[in-house]
């Protein structure tokens, strides 16, 4: 095939994959209320890092022809209206408190489930997702007015000195039960988002120390000749970037090490497909084309191990590159989601993944992951198929996808006076800033 045809196979690929992924959004949702579900099974409660997933994509469908501006206006005036008038309080059947919302809420009342925690991170990219709408809908009749009010109240409403607890590092959360979780956002993760949020907020901001503090918890390593801040999940070096273009912006640490997150992420992708080429544990399917190693499920029962010919299997797990865990379980989306970062490896791990059926049957695009060393009980070439669509895995998808096409959603958030104060608080100078 020649370089047109293959750029516009590409192409092709990328449009219906990328509606697909989207059209979680449409269908897994709750119009009432915006709430999403984490899962696309008839139980699944919502996750609101889903709903900020959701409320990003919406303007991406909007540009797209996904859906109607009108719609994407009344989908999210519906979200921010419940968020704004949903029970906030420290009582334990609430939504949220002190700004922060529970990790997971009931689809239809939109009140906490499972005694689940106050989410620090996950209301960050909610939040994210507010702010996108808050800078999208910018026309001057009344909804999209009150988009932008609500957006910027809801934002202003979160108490980001409360969440560090006397502490330098914001906490992971809180629970009305037993107050808050000893967990903090150190050592190099997903918290990018969370901390630059809570720098730029202009009502209850975290101080300079505690980005200070929390990059003081970082490890540069070489792994495979290649340098970089480690992290083993994937999808550690894709979350913050949804919304915020770090190419040849760079903060003190990366300063010193003359680098910059974009790059870093260019480096970690790099690193998994290294991993899945060397192969150290003898999985099968892993290689140039086929690789992705995330937090994802897996074929062990739910939470304990299986054991198959002597190896051990997991259910859900935060698996990782090149240290581990790692139980041949591969997740498409979270090689997909490295697009921008490194197309030459991405497009052709793509092309395998869809040459090897993985979208056989599924309403959302492509598996949310397999493992190829479990025999399919079809006789599939890859082997273990997980049943569910999760939320937080379709909405990196579409949107990483638009930003690889058009930078769109880095563009707009570029014009959050939220991102970019947070940015410059939190040390960060160059490139657009």
């Amino acid at each position: 095939m020649d370089a047109s045809g293959e750029h516009k196979l590409n192409d092709e690929l990328l449009s219906n994959t990328q509606r697909l992924s989207f059209d979680y959004f449409l269908n897994e949702a709750n119009p009432e209320n915006g709430l999403v579900a984490d899962r696309n099974t008839p139980a699944s409660p919502a996750s609101i890092a889903a709903v900020g997933l959701a409320l990003s994509a919406y303007p991406v469908g909007v540009e797209r022809g996904f859906m109607t501006r009108a719609a994407a206006a009344a989908r999210t005036l519906a979200t921010l209206r419940f968020f704004w008038n949903a029970p906030h309080g420290p009582e334990p059947d609430a939504a949220g408190y002190k700004g922060f919302y529970y990790h997971f809420l009931d689809m239809k009342t939109g009140r906490r489930v499972w005694k689940c925690e106050l989410s620090t991170v996950d209301t960050a990219l909610l939040l994210a997702g507010m702010l996108a709408a808050g800078a999208y809908f910018d026309a001057d009749d009344e909804s999209e007015l009150e988009i932008r009010r609500l957006a910027d109240a809801l934002y202003r409403r979160a108490d980001w000195r409360w969440a560090l607890n006397g502490g330098a590092t914001v906490t992971h959360g809180w629970r009305p039960e037993k107050g808050f979780l000893r967990y903090r956002w150190q050592g190099y993760d997903e918290a990018v988002i969370l901390y630059v949020l809570g720098l730029g907020s202009p009502t209850y901001p975290l101080p300079p120390e505690s980005y200070a503090a929390w990059l003081s918890t970082y490890k540069w390593k070489k792994i495979y000749g290649r340098e970089l801040i480690y992290a083993g999940p994937l999808f550690i070096h894709q979350f913050s970037h949804i919304w915020i273009d770090f190419r040849g912006i760079r903060d003190a640490f990366m300063r010193s090490h003359g680098s910059d997150y974009f790059e870093n992420s260019r480096q970690a992708t790099h690193l998994q497909r290294d991993y899945a080429i060397r192969n150290p544990k003898g999985f099968s399917g892993y290689g140039e084309t086929c690789w992705g190693i995330t937090a994802s499920d897996g074929p062990g029962p739910t939470k304990r191990q299986k054991t198959v010919g002597g190896r051990r299997f997991y259910s859900y797990l935060a698996r990782g590159a090149p240290f581990g865990p790692d139980d041949g379980t591969l997740s498409p989306w979270a090689a997909i989601t490295s697009l921008p970062f490194a197309p030459e490896i991405v497009l052709p791990a793509l092309r395998h993944f869809h040459e090897i059926d993985l979208h056989q049957g599924n309403p959302y695009g492509f598996t949310a992951s397999f493992n190829p060393t479990i025999a399919a009980a079809d006789g599939r070439s890859c082997g273990w198929v997980s049943p569910d669509h999760v939320g937080i895995n379709q909405g990196p998808i579409a949107l990483m996808i638009e930003n690889y096409r058009s930078d769109f959603l880095w563009r707009l958030m570029r014009r959050v006076p939220a991102i970019a104060t947070g940015l410059r608080r939190a040390g960060f100078s160059g490139g657009w800033l």
